[in-house]
């Protein structure tokens, strides 16, 4: 896979309150990822940008909603995230927000 490509394969760390607990308890981090991005694509982007050695990658498409404007309906965008299970003992460190 070429240096351009994992760049493009994810997109960015998805923060909320399930992915907080998925990392203390399971070892496992959540990406919003490319809608063309497969799990060897995931697997091997992860691994190179972070330097650490995943174990499994579970992905999920998740529609976006129908919301009601002015002009009608309209429809927001839908999102491919990526759980990614990282090796006992490997972390990924993000920027704090504290």
């Amino acid at each position: 896979m070429n240096q351009e490509r994992i760049y493009k394969v994810l997109v960015q760390p998805h923060i909320s309150e399930k992915a907080a607990l998925l990392t203390e308890s399971n070892n496992q981090y959540a990406f919003k990822v490319a809608p063309d991005a497969t799990k060897p694509e995931i697997k091997a982007a992860v691994e190179a940008l972070f330097n650490v050695k995943v174990e499994s990658v579970q992905v999920v498409n998740i529609k976006g909603k129908t919301k009601r404007t002015v002009r009608g309906l309209g429809k927001r965008n839908d999102i491919r995230k990526a759980y990614v299970r990282l090796a006992e003992g490997q972390t990924i460190e993000f920027a704090d927000v504290e």
